[in-house]
This record gives C-alpha cells, sequence and structure tokens, in this order.
C-alpha cells in the first residue's frame, strides 16, 4: 500500500505530542526526519513509498556518513528513523522494522559542563529575591521556580521528573527536612533526600499557593503548575515550560546555566560530599553499570573548579 510519507511523519510527530514529548525533542525528531526526506529526494525518489529495501538502508547509511562528522548525529537520525518505522508497523504499513538491521555507531557521551558554583549560588539569591520583590500570583511563580531550582541542584531531577510530581510526592524525612519521591512506570519508584534549605522555600511555597487554590476554586493536585502574568493555568508544569524558564533566567542572569547544566552541578556536589558512588546512580536513575567516569575525570583534571555545597541561608 502506497502512502504519503508527510502525512505519516505528521501523525507519528502528533503522536509524540501526545505521550507528553517536550517541544524540542518534537522538533529534534522533525529534522531527523527531514533528513531521511532529503536523502529520498536527493535519490530522485518520491516522498510516496510503500518499500524500503535492504540496499536503500546501506544507501542511506552512506549518505549519513558522509554527511555529519559525528558519530552521535548519525545515530540519533537512525534513531528517529527506527521509531517513525515502528510506528508505521503499528499502521499496518510494514510488516516488519527494514532499519532493524542498520548498525550505528556507540553514543559518544560529551564531557560535562556544569554551571560553576558561584552562578548557582548568584542565580539562587536572584530568585529569593524576585519572591521578596513581588506579591500576588508573581510571587507564587517566584516561589515556584525557587522550588523548580532545588528539585534540580538539590535532588538532580530531570525536566521530564518534575513534570510527574505532585504534592504526595515531597515526603517528610524525619527530623533532617524533605525527600522527593520520583516514579516511572517502568521501575521501582526511588527517593532523594533534599536539602535542609528546600524547607523554609517548601513550607513558604505550598501555604502561599494552597492559600490562592482555594482562593480561586481550583483544583489541583500537581506540584508546579502553568500560569499567564493573570492566572494560573493548569497543574502540572510541562518539561517545554519548564525550559522556557531558563531561557528566561538566562537572560536575566546573564548566563549560560540549563536545566542540564545545572544538574550536572548536582552531580558534582554529590561527588564533593562523598556520596556512594552506587547512590549517585540511584538518585540519577540511572543502571548500576552506568559510569561516573567522565564526571570523575572532569573532578582531577580541575579539582577546585568543581567545588559544589549544599545552599545554606548564611
Amino acid at each position: 500500500m502506497e502512502f504519503n510519507l508527510i502525512d505519516k511523519q505528521q501523525d507519528f510527530l502528533k503522536l509524540l505530542q501526545t505521550q507528553g514529548k517536550s517541544f524540542n525533542t518534537v522538533k529534534n525528531y522533525k529534522a531527523d526526519l527531514q533528513c531521511f526526506n532529503h536523502f529520498l529526494i536527493d535519490k530522485q525518489q518520491h516522498l510516496k513509498m510503500k518499500a524500503f529495501t535492504t540496499s536503500q538502508v546501506q544507501e542511506y547509511s552512506q549518505y549519513l556518513d558522509q554527511k555529519y562528522d559525528s558519530s552521535n548525529s548519525v545515530r540519533r537520525r537512525v534513531q528517529a528513523l527506527r521509531l517513525f518505522f515502528d510506528y508505521l508497523m503499528t499502521q499496518k504499513l510494514f510488516i516488519e522494522n527494514p532499519l532493524k538491521q542498520m548498525a550505528v555507531s556507540p553514543k559518544v557521551l560529551d564531557n560535562p559542563e556544569p554551571t560553576p558554583f558561584p552562578e548557582v549560588l548568584k542565580t539562587y539569591q536572584i530568585l529569593k529575591r524576585k519572591v521578596q520583590n513581588t506579591e500576588g500570583l508573581a510571587q507564587i511563580v517566584s516561589a515556584r521556580n525557587v522550588i523548580i531550582f532545588h528539585l534540580i541542584y538539590g535532588a538532580g531531577l530531570k525536566v521530564s521528573d518534575m513534570a510527574k510530581l505532585h504534592f504526595s510526592s515531597i515526603l517528610k524525612d524525619g527530623a533532617r527536612g524533605f525527600r522527593v519521591m520520583v516514579e516511572h512506570p517502568k521501575r521501582d519508584p526511588y527517593s532523594i533526600p533534599l536539602p535542609p534549605i528546600f524547607n523554609a522555600d517548601f513550607q513558604f511555597y505550598k501555604t502561599h499557593y494552597l492559600q490562592l487554590l482555594k482562593k480561586e476554586d481550583l483544583d489541583i493536585e500537581e506540584l508546579l503548575f502553568n500560569a499567564n502574568p493573570y492566572k494560573i493555568l493548569a497543574g502540572g508544569l510541562s518539561p517545554r515550560g519548564t525550559e522556557l524558564f531558563f531561557e528566561e533566567l538566562r537572560k536575566e542572569v546573564k548566563s549560560d546555566m540549563t536545566a542540564k547544566s545545572l544538574r550536572q552541578s548536582c552531580i558534582f556536589k554529590w561527588l564533593n560530599l562523598n556520596t556512594a558512588h552506587a547512590t549517585i546512580k540511584e538518585w540519577m536513575g540511572v543502571t548500576p553499570s552506568y559510569s561516573l567516569e567522565l564526571y570523575l575525570e572532569e573532578l582531577k583534571k580541575d579539582p577546585t573548579g568543581k567545588v559544589y555545597k549544599d545552599l545554606s541561608d548564611d
């Protein structure tokens, strides 16, 4: 059965959106699939297809190797196309995935590029001042942003993990303070301790946020929320929403900080605190076989530049 490739790609991208993939993730998949479209056009093939042969798979592999120097770039585009053909199989348009046997180079991990600790501290202080200097909804949004900061630098959470948190995800941890529970559909939940400085910031946020929800008669259970300058729009904050927060933050503090670089700062903090490597891997949500070698090598290269610690009110 012949089908229009562009139409099916659009359907695939819409499916990714409904699955909760971030704006940037969907955009990257679109770019990767367009690379495949350009390959077909270069080969003077129409964007209507009913088959993709082994010889065409080999040609596409050679096309990518010639076009990209980075093995990670090739790997990403192959993986995107492989997932797209998996989708076509669910649509009964292919019996098997022609990309299944296409070999790609192993993923090359980039060296971590954490946000320097002075910048981490400065950013936290700026976020706290915004809480103190605002009121009403603007103050609650500012308080929410402080919580986002703590969840990443304090507990090393990914933006995808934060999107799913509820107030019930913040657990009392005896006299010490709080832990955050991370739950995934394919593995057991685990919890990560939050630093003591989180306590007062969380209590302030929770009190004022719940008061506003009661006042506006909103039934929201999620820890974070999406809002415009005038009202809360919905509970939960998508990965794209967190990305937008960091985009605005970079402009304000004139920094290169991203959620990823701040999370890497947290991992260096754990190493500085002599946290057991097995524990760090558990908190990162990775398998025991995951290697921290890149972090340890960076620490050896510049130990004084990688001195991170928990934030304090001092």
